[in-house]
């Protein structure tokens, strides 16, 4: 029974670290995109193609 606690608490101390660690992480930045800014201006600009449901082809009948 006293080996249940003991992995009860260390896996509690585990998540608790892993719960700082990632909260530090996200304070420094390690999880900012970067690159994607950099690079959605080439994206952006192009344009896309309807067609009008108006303009049908004619049939040749």
């Amino acid at each position: 029974m006293e080996v249940i606690f003991l992995l009860i608490g260390i896996s509690l101390v585990l998540a608790v670290t892993f719960l700082w660690l990632f909260f530090k992480a996200m304070k420094d930045g390690q999880f900012d995109d970067d690159y994607t800014p950099s690079i959605r201006m080439l994206f952006d600009s192009q344009k896309k193609t309807t067609k009008d449901p108006s303009t049908k082809p004619k049939s040749h009948e």
